[in-house]
């Protein structure tokens, strides 16, 4: 398993990838509307179809037609019918089964001197009432052996989808390779590379499933078009992409077309090693096709390598991306140092910094760890967020740290003002009594006062907002808030 995702362009809202947008409305409104309505009718009817004998009497010998004709699902049927578990999904594969299904509807299954075939007729017939028209099924492509060809189905099945999970992860790759490929092409050119990319992948799929049983259905075949035309624009131009390798993820920056050849070795060694339920050759397909589009393209040849605008080298990615692969070796003193320079360049970026702290604090004596803490504390950003990861981190830092915190006064007046208004009283009034015994004069300290015995006074705390009056009393007696607890 492989996967490769641009991390490099951005989408340009002066001229939005409308299209990009537009395509992924329609799939998602294809699979909320009539989908969906489909597929709740199907659960209510198969319900009542595992309710019933039906399920003990049609499963067992649907399993051993799949066996008996080589279907590629059948081991996986075998276990299913074994554990007794997820038996809906078998119903649903008998549906595209369309021998099996003919075979059981002339009695060749439950035989018409059966004992039981009365009542299996009455319960087939009350099951079959609550079956829904057929709408996936029937614009999807169709691997039944012997089924007759249907063209129109090779556009139509890139617009459908089995599950949210297979829609939402195939509308982010969209998205992705799409924006850019759009501005690429403009936008007729590239809405008919789209069609003509699904087309393509459709059609080594006919070639590669038809007479498998099943259906094929998806927006990944068209996808893969578009991921071969990225890399066919991008050429030898280094882009950065984050990669998946089965458990290992990470970082890496390379020229576009590298991943052209390594994407299609991909998918011909997943089809060829026999996973089943993915149609590897589907995304073949589309790659295939949307790499024989650009090369015939003859605008292709005469456009420019930088089809939108590349961002200059940006230190900062190349900080972050050796921080992690130094973390990954566990070399955790090294990445420090890189998440820190990375930490400097963008100051105001929490999940550099909590990188940052996390790593440093392996070694709570190091200066590192201290300055780590030192940025969190000095973040300008006072929305809620930011305050707790300030809070998180401090309580972190003042049980580590070694050989003991190092705070100035006015990151410890900065911090009580912000705890005082997040809610971390008890925080808040340490930090101002660390103030008064450090830096009693520090205007830090009259600011942290203040602002814990407002805070206090008015959440109905009085008692100890007074507490507080003999110190402001003596270090601010002008201040409003001296006057409201004097009053």
């Amino acid at each position: 398993m492989f996967y490769a995702i641009p991390l490099e362009s951005k989408p340009t809202w002066r001229n939005p990838p409308w299209l990009t947008l537009l395509l992924i409305l329609v799939n998602v409104a294809i699979f909320f509307g009539p989908q969906r309505t489909q597929e709740k009718a199907e659960q209510r009817a198969t319900a009542y179809y595992l309710s019933t004998p039906l399920a003990d009497w049609e499963l067992p010998p649907f399993v051993t037609h799949l066996e008996q004709t080589g279907s590629r699902f059948a081991k996986q049927a075998r276990e299913v019918l074994r554990r007794g578990e997820q038996r809906g999904e078998l119903v649903q594969l008998m549906h595209t089964e369309r021998k099996f299904e003919t075979r059981l509807r002339a009695d060749k299954v439950i035989l018409a001197d059966d004992p039981r075939h009365d009542e299996w007729k009455a319960l087939r017939a009350d099951y079959e009432r609550m079956l829904p028209a057929p709408f996936t099924d029937r614009w999807s492509l169709d691997f039944a052996d012997g089924a007759a060809p249907q063209p129109l189905t090779w556009l139509t099945s890139a617009f459908l989808h089995a599950s949210a999970s297979h829609l939402i992860g195939n509308m982010v790759f969209l998205f992705l390779f799409g924006f850019t490929v759009e501005l690429a092409l403009g936008r007729a050119t590239y809405l008919g590379f789209y069609v003509l990319g699904a087309l393509g992948a459709s059609a080594m799929a006919m070639w590669a499933y038809g007479g498998r049983g099943g259906y094929g259905l998806g927006a990944s075949g068209a996808i893969a078009a578009l991921m071969a035309m990225y890399a066919l624009i991008y050429k030898l131009r280094r882009i950065r992409f984050f990669y998946q390798f089965f458990f290992y993820f990470n970082y890496i920056t390379a020229p576009a077309l590298i991943l052209l050849p390594i994407w299609m070795v991909n998918e011909f060694v997943q089809h060829v090693t026999g996973h089943t339920g993915v149609g590897y050759m589907t995304h073949l397909g589309g790659l295939l096709t949307g790499t024989l589009l650009m090369l015939l393209w003859p605008a292709a040849r005469r456009s420019k390598p930088v089809v939108a605008p590349v961002a200059p080298p940006d230190p900062f990615h190349d900080h972050v991306e050796r921080a992690t692969q130094f973390s990954a070796r566990l070399q955790f003193d090294r990445a420090a140092v890189e998440w820190a320079a990375a930490a400097r360049l963008r100051p105001e970026d929490q999940p550099t910094l909590r990188a940052f702290f996390n790593t440093a604090r392996l070694h709570p004596s190091s200066n590192a760890f201290h300055r780590a803490a030192k940025q969190i504390f000095r973040l300008k950003d006072g929305s809620e967020a930011a305050v707790e990861f300030q809070h998180e981190s401090y309580k972190v830092y003042l049980d580590q740290a070694k050989p003991s915190v190092r705070l100035k006064p006015r990151d410890m007046g900065r911090l009580a003002v912000r705890f005082a208004r997040g809610g971390h009283m008890d925080d808040a009034r340490r930090l101002c009594q660390a103030l008064l015994s450090s830096a009693p004069d520090d205007g830090a300290t009259v600011e942290a006062l203040t602002m814990v015995a407002s805070c206090e006074w008015h959440a109905g705390q009085r008692e100890q907002a007074l507490n507080w009056l003999p110190q402001l009393q003596k270090l601010a007696p002008a201040h409003p808030v001296t006057r409201m607890l004097v009053a």
